[in-house]
């Protein structure tokens, strides 16, 4: 079966009642974890920006604490699997400024982490990448929020900076 676009669909919502418009939902939270955790965050969290990103933070570190640490392998997993569950959550948000300090929060504690990222170039290159990313995404922000935003960046970058000059 193909997927109408997106449109098409927008167009034959209007025309249904809200209690089909009710079950609809429930039942497209019924088939895939990402609506229904979509869903969540529209109903409970949009609210409250800062107490959802409070409570990804919170997450994010949960995750970071419970990384196997026996080789870089399984670092490296969980490191992306993590940056995926940050990606969602920002895409739920829709909001730059969220994804912003989720982006740096995920830096932060991957410099933080031990062993050290920077001993593994796949790492390091995640690390790097998402510096960049942060810093395309605070470029479109308002300037008060960019010069907040740098200087946090500026720090994260002088400390993988510094671990390029130990290497060499």
């Amino acid at each position: 079966m193909k997927a109408v676009s997106v449109v098409t669909i927008k167009k034959e919502l209007k025309h249904r009642s809200s209690e089909e418009l009710l079950e609809l939902c429930l039942r497209l939270s019924k088939f895939k974890k990402e609506n229904k955790e979509l869903l969540t965050y529209l109903l409970f969290e949009s609210h409250d920006e800062t107490g959802y990103i409070e409570t990804v933070k919170a997450e994010i570190d949960e995750q970071f604490q419970t990384i196997n640490t026996n080789s870089y392998f399984y670092i490296k997993k969980s490191v992306r699997k993590i940056l995926r569950n940050i990606k969602k959550y920002a895409r739920y948000s829709l909001k730059k400024e969220t994804e912003v300090e989720l982006l740096l929060h995920f830096c932060t504690a991957l410099k933080d982490f031990e062993p050290s990222i920077f001993k593994n170039i796949t790492l390091n290159n995640i690390y790097d990448r998402q510096i960049i990313a942060i810093k395309k995404i605070v470029s479109n922000l308002h300037e008060d929020l960019q010069y907040d935003y740098n200087l946090i960046l500026e720090e994260l970058e002088e400390v993988s900076y510094n671990s390029k000059i130990f290497k060499l």
